[in-house]
């Protein structure tokens, strides 16, 4: 059974070239613009990890980490965090809240490809 991914990014084109790059590799997808449908995605699929974008619409990715943290079952999916913020108190925030890993864009999609097979213990 292939893992699922839930990709959070209130760029659609970002979603687009995550969730081809992903398919690609026998992911299954499940995509979310905005904070808000984050959490309903979180909470309806219960993906096996979440990539999801720092700053968006409708609450931050971080106020999503924090809320999934307090969900028993959700608490424990893995968080890749994917921005254009490079800011290191930002990387530092999240690095300490638990997350696998904090990339910034433009990214290299092999290198985030790599930080998923191994987040999900693929590699």
């Amino acid at each position: 059974m292939a893992k699922k991914i839930l990709i959070v990014d209130d760029e659609p084109n970002i979603v687009k070239v995550l969730a081809s790059r992903l398919k690609a590799n026998n992911y299954d997808i499940v995509a979310a613009y905005d904070a808000v449908q984050a959490m309903k995605k979180a909470v309806a699929d219960k993906p096996d990890l979440i990539i999801m974008d720092y700053k968006m619409p409708a609450g931050s990715g971080v106020t999503v980490f924090e809320n999934l943290q307090r969900i028993g079952e959700l608490g424990i999916i893995p968080v890749i965090f994917i921005t254009a913020f490079a800011a290191k108190d930002i990387k530092d925030k999240v690095m300490k809240m638990g997350a696998i890993d904090f990339i910034t864009k433009p990214f290299d999609p092999e290198d985030l490809l790599h930080k998923v097979k191994e987040a999900l213990g693929d590699t």
